[in-house]
């Protein structure tokens, strides 16, 4: 499909944001980059991780316990994502090239592809978002309906009731079909992947294995099978849960657009920043607790206006991002708590699921 343009800048918006953000950072005297507060959170979570692994696989408790343990190491999962692979692919986790490499190939070590997160995450829905036929993370099709132009089907009138259950799959779908799907078709939806060099396909299956043998091979040797596969779903579900649960409120609630390209010209009526601040929406951006779960993704315009910046220092430059878009009467989309958020979630859903 022929890659849709967005339309000249017309304003002086994004341009002035961008020199009052710029101005922030010169005035404080500090990289836009991660710092020791993220540094010292990426080893808290990694500490965490292997310690809970090893609790489970190797010293397993009781049942009971070993249940907690493994929605423990499923949350660990799901903040990993979230705080340290997330920025290092953004390049926002260190003003190191290689330290911003190894951070990203932590999705690696969690059974997906960094390879085709760059694809599908920093290029085609960073840029395309929302945009209806191009931006993969809206098409659940035929299980779910994210946009109107999407085919309906009579089960979407429930998709409100059953949502929770195709988020709980994410992960396990993530990492054992759709990557390689992906691998296979050299496609993201119709986009064209990139070239992979030899690197690249060493890289994507040698990760691959050594998931299956971490996360597959180790523990049925040392649990057996029905232990594993027991602890390996509740791990999976909750995971897939929460990614899923975080990124759907950023983009699929009531108030963000849905776009579709003029068929004529394939362009997109907005310029790309307005068009961001469009399909995008903030939540619960006052809990501490939340944003250092989820890796400042409740701050998701400032991510998505300025992603080479780290999460850390979403609360300071909102703050700019409001007042400009104030001065603009741009509308700056957010939810105040995270129920509201999912509140406002379920409501589009059911609202899509309508004839």
């Amino acid at each position: 499909m022929a890659v849709p343009k967005f339309t000249n800048n017309t304003t002086t918006f994004y341009s002035e944001l961008k020199e009052k953000v710029s101005a922030y950072f010169e005035e404080v005297k500090i990289p836009s980059t991660g710092n020791f507060q993220l540094f010292l959170k990426a080893v808290i979570l990694v500490v965490g991780f292997v310690s809970t692994y090893v609790s489970l696989v190797f010293f397993t408790p009781s049942t009971f316990f070993a249940i907690v343990e493994c929605v423990i190491l499923g949350g660990l999962i799901a903040a990993i994502g979230f705080n340290v692979m997330h920025d290092g692919a953004h390049g926002s986790f260190s003003t190191n090239k290689g330290i911003n490499t190894v951070a990203s190939f932590t999705l690696n070590v969690l059974g997906g592809s960094s390879f085709m997160w760059n694809m599908k995450h920093n290029i085609i829905h960073h840029t395309y978002t929302n945009v209806e036929g191009v931006d993969d993370d809206i098409e659940i099709q035929p299980w779910m309906r994210m946009s109107k132009s999407q085919k309906r089907y009579q089960l979407h009138k429930y998709q409100h009731l059953y949502f929770w259950f195709f988020y709980s799959i994410l992960y396990i779908s993530w990492i054992f079909i759709t990557d390689y799907m992906k691998y296979f078709k050299g496609k993201i939806g119709e986009i064209n992947i990139k070239k992979m060099y030899v690197s690249d396909h060493f890289i994507f299956w040698g990760f691959k294995i050594l998931h299956l043998v971490l996360f597959i091979g180790i523990p049925i040797y040392f649990l057996g099978f029905i232990n594993w596969l027991i602890g390996f779903l509740i791990i999976t579900i909750f995971a897939g849960f929460v990614l899923s649960i975080v990124f759907q409120l950023a983009h699929t609630v009531e108030h963000t657009s849905f776009v579709l390209p003029d068929k004529d010209s394939g362009k997109i009526e907005d310029d790309w920043a307005l068009h961001q601040l469009k399909t995008t929406s903030n939540f619960a951006t006052k809990s501490k607790l939340i944003s250092w779960l989820v890796g400042g993704l409740n701050f998701q315009i400032e991510h998505h206006l300025f992603p080479k910046i780290s999460h850390i220092h979403y609360p300071a430059i909102s703050k700019i991002i409001k007042q400009v878009c104030k001065e603009y009467g741009i509308a700056y989309n957010e939810y105040p708590k995270v129920r509201y958020a999912v509140a406002s979630h379920i409501s589009f859903l059911q609202q899509m699921g309508r004839a």
